[in-house]
């Protein structure tokens, strides 16, 4: 496509602006949407596919699966539409971005830190969506390359996107080899001095520099192929997985050593002496040419990558030989003391686990109204109270501050052998008495959490649940006369309800007191009894009110991701009892003001 026709040509509602680079998949354009206005990145599928009837039943059927991926280090599929038997897929535009192989030609050589980091944050995406299956097998990249690591710098820290996930399958691997070898032909037919109309060359740009960039792209392409895929053209479903984890291996190799491996290759530490981290281990378990002896999770092994003392590698020392030292009474060994020894239990010094506080809100004390006289009955009168200043969490308290609690009370229950959580509705999981989080969700709120375990967790880091009074009045924002903390109304796009799934804290706009998820992603513990009369009391009663003395149900608010709109309204209220668990139930903390 020239440029004068690239300036004319429109897909949908897609406005296409640039041409950023072609590869394997097909060409990638900066488009801008052409009623939104807002920039996007169109990844222009081969015309050929068009004509390919099993490629379109794969398309079909298999690509509403990668616009559910919900992962901070994978790019977000925003849309997948054709025109005019034009295939291509919208995702959202990095600014500032470059990929990872822009980066090290800009760079040459990236710090063990920041190979670290990028490391850990690519290892995230592919161990997320090797958990999710396409019928019986798990989802996989199966084209891992540094073109499709995007990075982009925030304040001296990278943050990485893996793109185009699971295409290569929707595409077949057959075809993207073709693909492949029919480019790396007309290269050398080019260069070989054939005329332009000799070969096809103009789908692809005849430039020089699209020529380089085409070889640059097979070559990473290639080299980035574990071996089952070289060697049966991809007709391994099972490996599938596993290539990705090779695809890692070579491209941590690169990072860590400077070049790419050839044969048999050097480990990093034999040809980079600066490494502080032990690489070897994982290095060679992603390149094992045996697909089934690779790992299966790669963020456990960089865990595991621990810093060698003093940042420098033990020499080696000449071994000694030491004399056998003979036992003076052989005999010894066999004769038995009868009497029974005190047993005296190992002592075991307590580990300090510290907890990851959240950022709290000051809300000013002073007379405010609460309930409404247009819900339901529960919430009527709508009435004052007076409450003192108090601070409360910014967001509900998430699974990676959950877990150290868990792991700092030693089990899942609390003095009063009440349950604290029920792991099997939660993301954590337990594997031979070790604590994880799944893949993706150390940032979603805590679920499955009880009353019982939400009051102990604040005990924990000195705070408190928050009173009815004090969590209705936080989640208005300051605005009183507003049915939802987001306004008048709430939009889907304002809060995470009438989903599938949990959402990380801070992925929608805060309320007016700067306060996240006030409505949606769970329902949150208070520290109120339920009384469906209580209002009329506390009506009579308003300073401070802290609910009935004794109750059967405990308070929730704030609605849920799988809420409908009405339970998102401030004055709306839920109960249970203290002991219930299940995937909705969270909380956040809250605490006094002090001089209050």
């Amino acid at each position: 496509m020239s440029t004068q026709e690239l300036q004319k040509r429109v897909l949908g509602d897609y406005e296409l602006v640039k041409e950023l680079g072609a590869g394997m998949m097909g060409k990638v354009y900066l488009a801008q949407h052409r009623f939104l206005k807002k920039p996007f990145i169109l990844k222009i599928l081969p015309e050929e596919l068009s004509q390919n009837t099993k490629f379109l039943e794969r398309f079909e059927k298999e690509v509403a699966l990668l616009g559910t991926l919900d992962h901070p280090n994978i790019t977000k599929l925003q849309n997948v539409s054709s025109d005019e038997n034009v295939y291509f897929l919208v995702s959202d535009c990095l600014l500032h971005s470059k990929t990872l192989l822009e980066l090290l030609d800009e760079k040459n050589q990236l710090s063990e830190e920041e190979i670290f980091s990028i490391a850990k944050q690519v290892a995230s995406a592919l161990d997320y969506a090797h958990q999710m299956n396409i019928g019986d097998e798990p989802l996989a990249h199966r084209s891992l390359k540094f073109n499709n690591i995007v990075v982009r710098e925030e304040e001296g820290n990278y943050e990485v996107q893996v793109t185009d996930f699971g295409l290569s399958r929707i595409v077949g691997i057959g075809a993207v080899l073709s693909r492949s070898y029919r480019i790396l032909w007309e290269m050398m037919a080019f260069e070989a001095g054939f005329k332009e109309g000799d070969t096809s060359l103009e789908q692809f740009g005849s430039g020089d520099g699209d020529l380089e960039k085409l070889h640059d792209s097979f070559s990473q392409y290639y080299a980035f192929l574990a071996p089952e895929q070289k060697g049966r053209a991809g007709s391994s479903r099972d490996a599938d997985a596993k290539a990705d984890i090779y695809a890692f291996g070579i491209m941590l190799y690169r990072l860590l050593v400077g070049r790419m491996p050839e044969g048999f290759s050097p480990m990093p530490s034999e040809c980079n002496l600066e490494l502080k981290r032990d690489w070897d281990h994982l290095v060679k378990s992603c390149l094992n040419v045996f697909p089934e002896k690779r790992p299966l999770l790669l963020t456990p092994f960089l865990e595991e990558i621990t810093l060698l003392e003093g940042g420098l590698r033990p020499k080696l020392q000449p071994q000694e030989i030491a004399r056998p030292q003979y036992e003076p009474d052989p005999a010894a060994v066999f004769q038995v003391d009868k009497t029974v020894a005190i047993y005296t239990p190992t002592k075991t010094e307590p580990k300090e686990i510290k907890p990851i506080l959240t950022e709290m809100v000051v809300i000013e004390g002073g007379t405010f109204l609460r309930g409404s006289n247009n819900g339901a009955r529960d919430e009527m009168p709508r009435h004052a109270v007076h409450l003192p200043s108090f601070a409360i969490d910014c967001h509900p308290v998430t699974n990676e501050q959950f877990v150290r609690f868990l792991l700092a009370m030693g089990g899942e229950k609390d003095a009063n052998n009440n349950d604290i959580i029920r792991l099997r509705d939660s993301r954590i999981r337990k594997n031979g008495g070790k604590l994880t989080i799944e893949s993706g969700y150390s940032k979603h709120p805590a679920v499955g959490v009880s009353w019982y375990g939400a009051m102990a967790y604040a005990k924990w880091v000195g705070k408190r649940l928050p009173t009815e009074a004090e969590w209705e009045v936080a989640a208005y924002g300051g605005t009183e006369s507003a049915q939802y903390p987001t306004g008048d109304d709430v939009e889907r796009s304002g809060a995470n309800f009438f989903n599938s799934d949990t959402t990380s804290v801070l992925s929608y706009p805060p309320n007016g007191y700067g306060l996240y998820d006030v409505a949606g992603n769970v329902y949150e513990w208070c520290t109120d009894w339920y009384g469906y009369h209580y209002y009329e009391t506390s009506m009579q009663e308003p300073e401070n009110p802290t609910g009935p003395a004794q109750g059967v149900y405990r308070v929730l608010r704030g609605g849920c991701w799988k809420s409908l709109k009405e339970d998102m309204r401030c004055s709306h209220r839920h109960r249970n009892n203290p002991g219930i668990m299940n995937g909705t139930y969270g909380f956040r903390c809250c605490a006094d003001v002090a001089g209050q």
